[in-house]
């Protein structure tokens, strides 16, 4: 014979409720008598009555749609101890007890004070273990967000999420008046790749370019793809010659890279223009503007350069 499963999760709780009812009625029935129909005051009954059975519904669909645990074992007793006295109510309503008898208030009222602290307890853990699922569920609404602003070529993260990073950094370097700098680097003539070697071998130059960055950079320092061929680092605790001495370096880096192409085995000499800028007293969006016109003005001398050359 299968049991039902509500019943064998919480046998205990609703045996122990069936026995109990059973015991005040026959403890009611062998210490007094039946009334008389009329004296019966039927509104009591459908109060009480009722009462009671609105509890035990409430059991039910506690015990079916909770899993067990320390808030559904004090919901349920909170709940059991109301019922019970809810019962014994209704059960005067209808067996007289002796005029001297004075025990049948302890068990009409002493279970009700009871199954209220028990509920009251019960509350106070399902608002913990509510304000617990909350947090999980914003800290997984947050891993799936910053999922979402990755780069879907590279294991970095995107422009959106770089402008939300810049927000915070910018405020926590202001607030503990620490210097902060960005780098930005831009690969030269990469679309030359892209046209001679296929958009394959291109997106394969940039992944590794990112591991070369991030070889570079330290462990607090944050990088993001911002557009294409160009990446921005954020260098927290850093002053401008400190980030213009590690823009240098990641130019170096580059230059010195020997990726060879998948299908012919060709060397690619790849080289980059860097430029950096430490943040003052604005926002991200001007911050990216002055880092844009610095790289502008590091590629304009750079073609200068050439020209001259």
């Amino acid at each position: 014979m299968r049991l039902n499963p509500l019943f064998k999760q919480h046998a205990l709780t609703l045996v122990g409720l069936v026995l109990a009812a059973n015991a005040g009625l026959l403890v009611y029935l062998a210490a007094g008598t039946l009334k008389a129909w009329a004296e019966i005051n039927w509104t009591d009954v459908a109060g009480e009555g009722g009462t009671c059975l609105i509890l035990c519904g409430w059991l039910v669909m506690l015990l079916r749609g909770r899993p067990a645990g320390r808030v559904t074992r004090l919901l349920s007793l909170g709940l059991c101890f109301i019922a019970f006295s809810m019962w014994m109510d209704t059960l005067d309503e209808f067996i007289r007890l002796p005029d001297d008898a004075v025990w049948d208030n302890w068990l009409e009222t002493a279970p009700m004070p009871l199954g209220m602290l028990l509920l009251t307890l019960g509350m106070y853990h399902l608002q913990q273990e509510q304000h617990a699922i909350t947090a999980q569920m914003r800290k997984r609404e947050q891993l799936f967000r910053e999922h979402r602003l990755f780069d879907k070529l590279t294991p970095l993260s995107g422009a959106r999420y770089l402008r939300q990073h810049l927000q915070q950094a910018i405020a926590q370097a202001a607030r503990e008046q620490q210097a902060l700098s960005l780098i930005v680097v831009d690969l030269d003539d990469f679309n030359q790749i892209n046209q001679r070697y296929g958009q394959e071998e291109g997106d394969l130059v940039l992944q590794v370019v990112a591991q070369l960055l991030l070889l570079n950079l330290r462990q607090h320092d944050i990088l993001c793809r911002l557009a294409g061929d160009r990446f921005v680092a954020a260098l927290p605790n850093t002053g401008e010659r400190q980030a213009q001495a590690m823009a240098e370096a990641l130019r170096q880096s580059i230059a010195h890279l020997a990726h060879h192409t998948g299908r012919h085995g060709e060397r690619l000499h790849l080289t980059a223009t860097v430029a950096s800028v430490m943040a003052l007293d604005e926002d991200e969006d001007h911050l990216l503007k002055r880092l844009n016109y610095a790289l502008a003005q590091a590629k304009s001398r750079q073609t200068h350069q050439v020209q001259q050359a």
